[in-house]
């Protein structure tokens, strides 16, 4: 551990250190709320341990508290998950080494991880902050679920406190940072309005799946941005190319 902090920067493990904080206010609440609402205090520890996302994780409790089955949780679970698929692939080369370092890698792999690990330019120092901010999440993130379920037992009605809020507003906040895409915006609002208009005839818990249907109004991107990308691209193409015409001729009249 010491040479893993060694190799990072200041700013970095800060960086780190801030979102375990962040995780841990989280993670307490994920556990105060399962358990007070009449889950088994096992069931947050070991959602925690053995699935460690913490986006699944609300949602699939929040199907299962709303009266959804557990087929319909985990499904709901997996399709919030499938998004660090690609990102697996891009960190891939921080997962070298025999069979169970890369088990346990892969097991590491959240959001926060993937994003400190191509913030770093060199392979030594991916690896070591990918290990080092996985490893400091994951046991933050279990003891905050821990404490908070027990706390949870103890409170009883979370909904005197408002942690009621805290399913919706993660989610919320989870979602908020895609939606700057219009096509992402397109999908998230037919599949909200399908959930929302299929919540009064299914069981708890399908709606959300039924909302994978705004997918198929994503698209692709229109004409118009793939061409003023494909200029954008040209003029810097072209920038490059005049700065070194302009070098060539400086050398030469040297």
């Amino acid at each position: 551990m010491r040479s893993l902090l060694r190799t990072l920067e200041r700013a970095t493990l800060r960086d780190v250190a801030l979102v375990c904080l962040a995780d841990a206010l989280v993670g307490a609440s994920f556990g105060a709320i399962s358990v007070s609402a009449g889950l088994p205090l096992w069931v947050p520890v070991a959602l925690s341990v053995l699935v460690f996302a913490g986006g699944s994780q609300f949602a699939a409790v929040g199907v299962v508290l709303s009266g959804g089955g557990a087929l319909a949780a985990v499904a709901t679970g997996l399709v919030l998950n499938a998004r660090l698929l690609p990102f697996g692939f891009t960190v891939a080369d921080v997962l070298d080494g025999p069979w169970w370092r890369r088990l346990l890698g892969a097991q590491l792999l959240t959001d926060e991880t993937a994003a400190f690990a191509l913030q770093q330019n060199e392979p030594r120092r991916r690896r070591a902050v990918y290990w080092l901010c996985g490893i400091a999440l994951f046991v933050v993130w279990n003891v905050s679920v821990l404490l908070g379920a027990l706390a949870g037992g103890l409170i009883g009605d979370t909904d005197a406190l408002g942690l009621d809020a805290a399913f919706p507003a993660v989610l919320l906040a989870l979602v908020l940072p895609s939606l700057v895409d219009r096509r992402i915006r397109a999908a998230a609002l037919v599949g909200a309005v399908v959930a929302v208009a299929a919540t009064p005839f299914v069981p708890a818990g399908l709606p959300v799946l039924l909302a994978l249907v705004g997918l198929l109004f994503a698209g692709r991107p229109a004409a118009g941005e793939a061409a003023r990308s494909a200029a954008d691209e040209q003029n810097v193409e072209n920038a490059v190319g005049g700065e070194s015409a302009v070098k060539s001729e400086k050398e030469t009249v040297r």
